[in-house]
């Protein structure tokens, strides 16, 4: 179990603090400490007194659990808890820690540290446990109750040593939230609470890699944060955990991008920590045809080209690329799909092929002999000239279809598509 170290939050100061406050037990109060609690029985005053002043952590331990056994319902109580809380955790009894912090917030429901160690407790044991493990429901439910109740609890604190812990202690109450709303799929409250821990605590794997995971799983997907905060992941992930992490941030940065460059800046930004780098989103569909549409003339586009410009690319594009090919001769390859005398239905395209989907309608001016009939489901060379298109579904219609016995240019595979992103 990963040893807790709230030590801001926990610690001598409490042990300090709770002696101060036994001290105006002895006797009648002095006037300006009226507001202290005072214990009245001398027995019950010795045997307190007895059991803090204890230099010896054991025995500080086993003094305060028999003064809590024997005197339940002393005003002293909740002071014993938290000095008995600091004890085991200096004594590294981390168990026994959670337990009396779990009596403390039975008595004391807004004692701000006992709720933070059980929140940061109940979280790393979730974090550092299979989701098998039985246990773990139990942990989720207990430290999203925690980290809730030290949140409400925290407007009311006034004592200076606290509110100088405030912050930290807020970190500790949204990070056992945000990491319960992960494992419930409400990356939307993961978002909400982590973001802000992460900003402060801008190395600390343990909640950056669930913030990155949930702007990635957010529906739609916060791309640019998601990707942002996994290469940070990966930069400050364990030594063992860090290839995986950088691969799958690098995957999501091809993803959104359509390619990886400007990853490397990326990267290297997010091991530096500096400033977050914005990605460019992979281009449109339209942008990718007018792309094709400058770097080649159409009569030099393969049919997937063409195919890809007339059904994505804008009317202009369009229009440059059937102007040019329209009415004019071409030999293909395909795969036939369907035959009569007079019509063939074509696959053209590598990837229709694949999907037996046709995009080519090709029509004879006279009917063909079945001899010269070709069979479904093979290749076939022919030529054709285009007449008309249906840009969704897909459809060219060639005229003047000619069965060719040289072999056609082999079919050719469509480019991808990139759908632009949905906005964020």
């Amino acid at each position: 179990m990963k040893k807790i170290l709230v030590t801001v939050v926990l610690g001598v100061a409490v042990v300090a603090g709770a002696q101060d406050a036994a001290q105006p037990a002895q006797g009648q109060p002095a006037a300006s400490q009226s507001a202290a609690p005072v214990i009245k029985d001398p027995a019950e005053y010795n045997a307190y007194v007895a059991a803090v002043q204890q230099k010896d952590n054991a025995a500080k331990i086993s003094g305060l659990e028999a003064f809590i056994t024997q005197y339940p319902n002393s005003v002293m109580k909740n002071q014993a808890l938290e000095i008995l809380m600091g004890t085991y955790q200096q004594s590294n009894n981390m168990q026994k820690t959670m337990d009396t912090a779990a009596k403390l917030v039975a008595v004391d429901p807004c004692n701000v540290r006992a709720l933070a160690l059980l929140a940061y407790f109940d979280r790393v044991t979730v974090q550092s446990s299979p989701a098998t493990d039985p246990k773990v429901p139990q942990l989720l439910s207990d430290e999203k109750k925690y980290g809730q109740q030290g949140l409400d609890c925290l407007p009311k604190v006034t004592d200076p040593d606290l509110v100088k812990n405030k912050p930290q202690m807020e970190g500790i109450y949204k990070s056992a939230i945000g990491i319960t709303d992960f494992q419930s799929g409400d990356y939307a409250g993961v978002v909400a609470a982590l973001r802000p821990v992460v900003d402060a605590n801008p190395t600390d794997f343990s909640v950056v890699y669930p913030l990155a995971l949930a702007y990635l799983k957010e529906t739609p997907p916060d791309s640019q944060n998601g990707i942002w905060f996994a290469a940070r992941a990966a930069a400050v992930a364990p030594a063992q955990a860090a290839p995986g992490i950088e691969k799958y941030a690098r995957s999501q940065y091809v993803k959104f991008h359509s390619a990886d460059d400007g990853w490397a800046d990326l990267l290297a930004a997010a091991k530096a920590n500096g400033a977050q780098v914005p990605i460019k989103p992979a281009p449109t569909p339209a942008e990718q045809a007018h792309a094709m549409v400058v770097a080649t003339e159409p009569d030099k586009m393969d049919f997937a080209q063409w195919e890809f410009v007339l059904t994505n690319g804008s009317q202009a594009d369009q229009d440059t690329v059937w102007n040019a090919i329209k009415g004019k001769a071409v030999q293909m390859n395909g795969t036939v799909l369907k035959v009569t005398p007079s019509q063939i239905e074509i696959a053209g395209s590598s990837d229709d092929i694949d999907a037996k989907k046709s995009d080519i309608t090709l029509n004879f001016e006279e009917p063909l002999s079945a001899k010269l009939q070709p069979k479904e489901g093979l290749p076939f060379d022919f030529q054709g000239e285009p007449s008309s298109y249906t840009p969704n579904p897909f459809m060219m219609t060639m005229d003047k279809g000619r069965v060719l016995k040289a072999a056609a240019p082999a079919p050719t595979k469509k480019p991808p598509v990139h759908h632009k992103p949905a906005a964020q």
